[in-house]
């Protein structure tokens, strides 16, 4: 009977340890489920965060990019033919930092119930008796089911994402493509402009130096003009002045032909003049110029003198009562003594007096102008 009782001891000892050996081994298990559904739960957290919760609405603005569609031309438009580049552009996909999940600890402990439940108990799956349901409100195939959907949503956006750019990269591509064909036409229109505008500047400097040609021969042709003024001006001067010469040698050829009868006449009596002892007769003169010559024959050695009326007062007296003198006086020209001349024979009622040239004081020609002093 011990042995029995030793023996059954003997088993349930066994049994028990092999149970603890179990126990510890599903403990362990048990441990590392745990910390899997942790791990699981944060990185399905950290996904949920990353997916938008709804899709933005559709753009009620269309952006505006208007491409000048009308033919290039050799001709100027006012205003051209366009259309939108971005007439379908979807700037819906631009919309950046919606908002996605955030799961608090309600959200992170559903995530941890498999089964629906209802007062704490699992509900049976009618679908399949013997199983409870596992899915519906409070399970986390709700939340999960949701942050599917999400991400299947976000997966076609980014779809429709992919595919808008590649529209966009082949639109980029036929502008690139258009921008390629226009660039050497533009760099052959620049050379072009630039051979222009050489041209227009040297074009520019011949004009300048046209201009300022121009208005030296402006000026010079002012001057001409100026001077043909001028010399009109002195011409009608001259005109005058030898129609006003030609009156004075009328006059003084008049004066010439009144003087040379009245030294016939003179040749033709004795002087009066003449003393008892057949010298001149003396006047008192003062100092001074007396008078000027206004007639001249160099040849003939004889002349006429303008006398001042005061020379004329001392020569012959108040009225001319007293007969003149036959005086020698100087002649001037300036500082220069041009020689000395002997009075002849007085012009009745007038201050002038016929005088005679001395040979031998003479040091040049006498000229109308040269002064007469007493010597």
């Amino acid at each position: 009977m011990n042995k029995a009782v030793n023996a059954l001891v003997f088993v349930i000892l066994a049994i028990a340890a092999v149970a603890l050996y179990f126990e510890m081994n599903l403990y362990k298990k048990r441990k590392l489920q745990e910390d899997r559904h942790q791990v699981l739960v944060e990185y399905i957290d950290n996904i949920a965060k990353t997916i938008e919760k709804t899709d933005a609405p559709k753009a009620t603005t269309v952006p505006e990019a208007r491409k000048d569609i009308s033919p290039v031309e050799a001709k100027l438009v006012d205003v051209p033919e366009t259309e939108n580049f971005l007439e379908d552009y979807p700037a819906e996909l631009e919309e950046a930092n919606r908002e996605t999940f955030k799961w608090g600890p309600m959200e992170k402990g559903q995530l941890r119930k498999v089964y629906q439940e209802i007062a704490g108990m699992p509900v049976d799956d009618p679908a399949n008796p013997g199983s409870y349901l596992k899915s519906g409100p409070g399970t986390a195939a709700e939340l999960l089911e949701g942050l599917f959907e999400r991400a299947k949503a976000q997966q076609a956006k980014l779809n429709t994402t992919r595919a808008e750019l590649a529209q966009a990269r082949t639109k980029i591509e036929t502008l690139v493509n258009d921008y390629n064909k226009l660039t050497p036409i533009a760099r052959q229109d620049k050379v072009t402009i630039e051979e222009k505008k050489q041209q227009i500047s040297e074009l520019e400097e011949a004009k300048k130096a046209v201009e300022e040609q121009l208005a030296k021969t402006k000026s010079q042709v002012e001057e001409l003009n100026a001077e043909v003024t001028s010399l009109k001006d002195e011409l009608t001067s001259a005109k005058d002045e030898t129609e006003g010469v030609k009156e004075e040698l009328a006059k003084q050829e008049k004066l010439v032909e009144q003087l040379k009868q009245l030294l016939q006449k003179q040749q033709q009596r004795p002087s009066v003049a003449a003393s008892a002892n057949g010298t001149v007769a003396a006047a008192q003169f003062t100092a001074g110029v007396k008078g000027k010559f206004v007639a001249i024959d160099n040849e003939g050695m004889f002349g006429t003198v303008e006398f001042t009326p005061e020379a004329m007062v001392e020569l012959m007296g108040e009225g001319q009562k007293n007969a003149l003198p036959l005086l020698e006086m100087g002649v001037r020209r300036g500082k220069q003594y041009v020689g000395k001349i002997r009075l002849r024979q007085a012009v009745a009622g007038k201050n002038l007096v016929v005088v005679d040239v001395l040979g031998d004081w003479k040091q040049c020609d006498i000229q109308n102008g040269d002064e007469v002093f007493p010597d």
